[in-house]
């Protein structure tokens, strides 16, 4: 899977899953913010990552992603090692 794929698929997934235009969707926009993420809808999106990507991420992980380009970053990091 190319990054450009597994870009489209995160952005076509946490569009579904949360309810929201997929056009507000980019890269410098703040994950948490922009679909309105509580404590409990993080599970939700470890869960996503897990189905859709097959990896953990970890509370760890979590804490340094801002922007949904550190999340495509972290999905990209570990869907090629």
């Amino acid at each position: 899977m190319t990054n450009e794929e597994i870009i489209a698929k995160i952005n076509e997934t946490l569009a579904e899953e949360f309810e929201v235009d997929i056009n507000i969707i980019k890269p410098d926009a703040p994950l948490m913010e922009t679909l309105e993420l509580d404590s409990l809808d993080l599970v939700d999106v470890v869960v996503l990552v897990e189905q859709n990507f097959g990896f953990n991420v970890t509370g760890e992980d979590f804490a340094k992603i801002r922007t949904f380009q550190d999340f495509y970053n972290l999905v990209i990091e570990r869907t090629q090692k």
